[in-house]
């Protein structure tokens, strides 16, 4: 009889969604303005910011560097994202294709499709992210956690203009 073997990678998909009271062009300048960027990855968060750039263009890449704080599951991680934009459509859609470090060691890859639906007066904006969780990641549960806040966060910089 053959011993079933549990796989090492996790793959999941999570879908967020948020409606704002704004066009998509508001709700895309939030998604791609570096500073409003900063402010909505950044915002209420209970990690000390060490490093984030951000060059919106296709190929074009994003990092963010925090430690995480003590209020955390991982307290006092040293967390770096790397983004790398796979396609603009101004407006409309951005998808990138990131890793999450911990350390040295990166412990996800994912890709993360960001869809604006004009409706009406208004945006719907759609977050899908589909990753593959290794060894000692954070896993689905609390990335889509991570991306239910994220998108709360992006809703506060929306509303402030």
């Amino acid at each position: 009889m053959r011993t079933k073997v549990e796989p090492k990678v996790v793959h999941a998909t999570c879908v967020v969604e948020r409606r704002f009271a704004k066009p998509a062009s508001v709700v895309f300048r939030a998604l791609s303005e570096a500073d409003m960027v900063r402010r909505w990855m950044t915002g209420g968060s209970q990690s000390e910011l060490f490093a984030f750039r951000c060059d919106f263009c296709e190929g074009g890449s994003q990092v963010l560097k925090y430690k995480m704080g003590p209020e955390t599951p991982i307290a006092g991680a040293v967390i770096t994202n790397e983004v790398r934009f796979q396609q603009i459509v101004a407006g409309e859609r951005i998808v990138t294709a990131s890793t999450m470090r911990m350390g040295e060691r990166i412990f996800s890859a994912s890709q993360v499709t960001f869809e604006l639906v004009p409706d009406g007066d208004g945006t719907d904006l759609i977050i899908t992210h589909q990753g593959a969780f290794f060894e000692g990641s954070d896993g689905p549960e609390r990335r889509e956690h991570g991306w239910n806040v994220l998108a709360d966060n992006l809703a506060a910089v929306v509303a402030e203009g």
